[in-house]
């Protein structure tokens, strides 16, 4: 397994060089290289995959789950393999069809979801945080197994997330990008 170099910016054209049995991330070009999911963090990932997946079925917007590639353009680049930023959400939903290609998105998803561990706490709730903002994610939940915790965060009218609705596994989960998409976490926080 390479490591990344100290004091080096990675690009998308290492990111895509990078062996394809390891998974990592790019954070302004910093790599972050990614552990194997937990069996509770793949029930999540199901459970919430499922609902969204469901309801999205004849809908314009589409829902995927990792690893799907989310590259965040500065605007700077050259050409595609410039970009600094790729990062590989647990789910994503995806309203704006010229955002997609065959490699995934390109541009700010509506909706991201993370599901976190305590190796990955802080990258989810710092660097994706304000990443997700500073790029206009409409709705960002943090999931938090071990706490049986869900904190959805909402774009507000000044582009910043406003304070977090929190939710435990009694609750169900209003999805504020959809106007009748109700998420049960019975199912998903147990």
């Amino acid at each position: 397994m390479p490591l990344p170099k100290e004091n080096k910016i990675y690009t998308y054209a290492d990111y895509i060089a990078w062996p394809e049995n390891e998974r990592i991330e790019l954070i302004d070009g910093q790599i972050y290289l990614m552990t194997s999911p937990s069996r509770t963090h793949q029930r999540i990932l199901g459970q919430l995959f499922y609902q969204f997946f469901d309801y999205l079925k004849d809908k314009s917007c589409e829902v995927y789950m990792a690893p799907f590639d989310v590259k965040f353009p500065d605007g700077n680049e050259k050409d595609e393999k410039d970009i600094k930023t790729v990062v590989q959400p647990e789910i994503v939903v995806v309203c704006d069809e010229s955002k997609l290609d065959e490699k995934g998105c390109t541009g700010a998803p509506d909706l991201i979801i993370e599901i976190i561990s305590p190796s990955t706490a802080q990258k989810d709730k710092l660097h994706k945080f304000n990443l997700y903002e500073k790029y206009g994610v409409k709705e960002y939940w943090i999931v938090e197994p071990e706490n049986k915790i869900l904190s959805v965060f909402i774009l507000q009218d000044n582009e910043r997330y406003g304070r977090p609705d929190i939710y435990t596994q009694d609750d169900k989960v209003k999805v504020s990008i959809f106007e009748d998409l109700v998420i049960d976490l019975k199912a998903v926080l147990i």
